[in-house]
């Protein structure tokens, strides 16, 4: 059984001006989300910009977001790191809190070989009973997770089930699908990709969009679950302006903007990621509108 199904969003973690966690702002936007009829929330990935979080802070950040959805949808914690002890440690101290599943990024900047990454993954799975994800963004790791390697993990360690695939390799994300035979659940990494992604028997996307339309992004998942694939597509192309949007800067930069532009008030980002380009901002602000969401 599928940890989650449909629209789980990858959320921000908004700071305040000195730099700290915006905790009372971060409860806000999960209630937002779950209000929103988000899936579920993936919290300390990419978009929660984990890598500049420190280890203290990245944990507290899960636990409070685990007490604070309190069970009523899933909620996926990022404890991935290029040290496999590492992992190991924040996915130990993770499942404490109650999450109810792992995201395990492969290890950047080390650059793995295919049995490297099959080592580091059992490990950190051994480590705990939780469901995992695993999470392939070779644009970001300089390491990509080979659909062999992918599937040899998912049977032989229990605990793998699924993958969040952001390759944007449909061709290598098509082989994974036909080489697990539906024993490893695929998640879309990527906004623009999740219909085609979920015509291959995808579960569902982790999403940067949902962060500022989640009960849209829900409904592109759950049109499509209900047979209606042409209305899913439908809304997956009238979201492609905004996703360009969204990414024409490294994310979470322009998220953050969005949010920022529709009174969220989630704050700047950590160094050495910066604010976003004014033209950009712009650029953001016609899609949002044009998207009906500003």
């Amino acid at each position: 059984m599928a940890i989650f199904e449909g629209a789980g969003v990858a959320i921000v973690t908004p700071f305040r001006e000195d730099g700290s966690v915006n905790y009372e702002k971060f409860a806000e936007l999960l209630e937002d989300q779950i209000q929103g009829g988000t899936d579920a929330i993936i919290v300390c990935g990419t978009t929660g910009e984990a890598s500049t979080l420190s280890h203290e802070e990245h944990l507290s950040v899960i636990k409070f977001c685990a007490e604070t959805v309190n069970g009523r949808i899933p909620v996926i914690a990022g404890t991935g790191s290029n040290c496999t002890e590492t992992a190991v440690y924040l996915s130990t101290e993770a499942e404490k809190y109650g999450v109810d599943g792992l995201l395990l990024v492969t290890p950047y900047y080390n650059k793995a070989t295919q049995n490297g990454l099959f080592e580091h993954f059992k490990q950190v799975a051994d480590s705990v009973k939780l469901p995992i994800i695993l999470y392939n963004v070779p644009s970001r790791t300089g390491c990509n997770i080979l659909p062999q390697t992918a599937v040899r993990l998912c049977n032989e360690v229990s605990n793998i089930v699924a993958i969040k695939e952001a390759s944007g390799n449909i061709s290598q994300i098509a082989k994974l699908a036909s080489l697990a035979q539906g024993n490893i659940d695929i998640y879309s990494g990527n906004d623009d990709q999740i219909v085609p992604i979920l015509s291959l028997g995808g579960k569902g996307v982790i999403s940067v969009l949902s962060n500022v339309a989640p009960r849209q992004t829900h409904e592109i998942c759950a049109k499509f679950f209900a047979g209606d694939v042409v209305g899913s597509a439908r809304e997956q192309l009238r979201a492609i302006e905004l996703c360009d949007a969204l990414f024409c800067e490294v994310n979470p930069i322009p998220v953050k903007a969005a949010l920022n532009l529709m009174g969220k008030e989630v704050g700047s980002l950590r160094r050495p990621l910066s604010d976003m380009e004014e033209a950009n901002v712009e650029k953001l602000r016609i899609a949002m509108k044009n998207y009906g969401i500003l």
